[in-house]
C-alpha cells in the first residue's frame, strides 16, 4: 500500500494594508489610553505628567530598548522635586488614574 501524500493547507488570504493598519492604531491607542501631552495621571508607582507621546515605532524602540514597540509615553514624576523625562512603554490598565486630562491645547498639537 503506498504512502499517502498530504498537502499543506493553503496560507490564509491576506488582510489588505489598510485594514491591518487601522487595525493596529486602534489597538496603539487603546495601550496609550487618555495619557496625551498635559495629562496627569496617577498609578500604584505614582503620579505622572505625560510630557510627549511618541507613535514613531523606530523612535519608540530606541527609547524603550525593545525592539516590539510601537510606541512610548514620554513622563515626568510629579512627586520629584528634580524629577527627570523618562519613557515608558506600559499599557493603559484599569489601575491607572487620570487626575488631569489634557487640555484641548495639547490635543491639536501633531502627534509625535
Amino acid at each position: 500500500m503506498p504512502a499517502s501524500m498530504t498537502y499543506p493547507a493553503p496560507p490564509p488570504e491576506a488582510v489588505p494594508d489598510a485594514v491591518t493598519s487601522e487595525a493596529l492604531r486602534r489597538v496603539i491607542e487603546e495601550q496609550i489610553g487618555p495619557r496625551e501631552p498635559g495629562a496627569i495621571y496617577q498609578n500604584t508607582d505614582g503620579a505622572f505628567e505625560v510630557l510627549a507621546v511618541v507613535r514613531d515605532p523606530q523612535r519608540a524602540r530606541e527609547l524603550l530598548g525593545r525592539r516590539c514597540a510601537q510606541w512610548a509615553v514620554i513622563i515626568r514624576d510629579v512627586f520629584q522635586a528634580n524629577g527627570q523625562p523618562f519613557a515608558v512603554g506600559s499599557v493603559w490598565t484599569s489601575s491607572d488614574r487620570l487626575v488631569r486630562p489634557a487640555d484641548q491645547a495639547h490635543r491639536s498639537a501633531v502627534r509625535r
